[in-house]
């Protein structure tokens, strides 16, 4: 049985791998005291690494991971309280962008930093689509006003609804507020059996968008975008999504145009304790 090595003179013994693992396929072993993997490890391990990087000393590895492979934590970069606080609080959608692109080493880094996110059962299932040029993007966006266009003819009372009507009208006096005249436009998008699709992808989506505004970019979640990606085929074929994908979500990523001085006043929480 393999799976798992222990570097018996580093490991203490303290179980914490063990009761970290949250598949429950980590055993103390009864005769030496030290971690092995259940009998159901292979089927049921999640490979998420919990193990290596939880334990205090580095003396678990696994047969794809171990401590060597992972980046430490350094404590002096944590963040305080006040500074955590008003980074989440001050965040903006940012709907006015420069005329400028993001590179792509940077765009790649904003993907990166994304497939962090924790995922239902570990899958990570989102994939990407890049919409790296601004030519690109207003075409895109052209196509959502097309698909809105046929809504507002079948339902024009749910297309006012929407805002469709509204939208349309601004784009054919030549303001473009699907995608805000943002120069990039992502989509993430995964198998649309998958159950958990959509929390996932928000979730991955959700670390791009703070991770973006950390940097100094601007961010906005495209909601109209996104729709029309699962509405409308003729969209759909344009970003070369899988026919067995949903599109789970979309982000304009750019240069704000314009700095935020102030928090607003936000509505307090609506909660039922029991």
């Amino acid at each position: 049985m393999g799976f798992i090595t222990i570097d018996q003179e580093k490991c203490n013994q303290d179980s914490i791998c063990v009761a970290e693992c949250p598949a429950l396929v980590i055993l103390m072993d009864p005769e030496g005291n030290y971690p092995i993997p259940a009998p159901e490890f292979n089927d049921y391990c999640l490979k998420c690494g919990h193990c290596v990087c939880v334990c205090p000393t580095g003396a678990l590895s696994l047969d794809w991971l171990g401590p060597e492979d992972c980046v430490s934590i350094k404590q002096e970069l944590s963040v305080t309280v006040e500074q955590a606080e008003q980074f989440l609080c001050g965040r903006r959608s940012i709907r006015v962008f420069k005329e400028k692109t993001v590179p792509r080493n940077i765009l790649e880094k904003l993907l990166e930093i994304a497939c962090c996110a924790p995922s239902a059962k570990n899958q990570q299932p989102w994939h990407w689509v890049v919409v790296q040029e601004p030519h690109g993007v207003r075409r895109l966006a052209g196509m959502v006003i097309d698909w809105m266009r046929i809504i507002i003819q079948k339902s024009p009372e749910a297309a006012e609804l929407m805002g469709f009507t509204r939208n349309v009208v601004a784009w054919d006096k030549g303001y473009e507020s699907i995608c805000r005249g943002a120069p990039h436009v992502i989509v993430a998008h995964a198998d649309k059996n998958w159950g958990f699709g959509s929390e996932d992808c928000a979730l991955a989506l959700s670390l791009l968008d703070l991770y973006a505004t950390s940097i100094g970019l601007g961010a906005c979640w495209g909601g109209y975008f996104y729709k029309a990606v699962n509405a409308y085929a003729p969209l759909f074929e344009a970003l070369g999504l899988p026919s067995d994908h949903l599109a789970f979500g979309a982000i304009m990523i750019g240069h704000p145009k314009f700095k935020y001085h102030r928090i607003p006043i936000r509505n307090r929480p609506r909660a039922t304790w029991k």
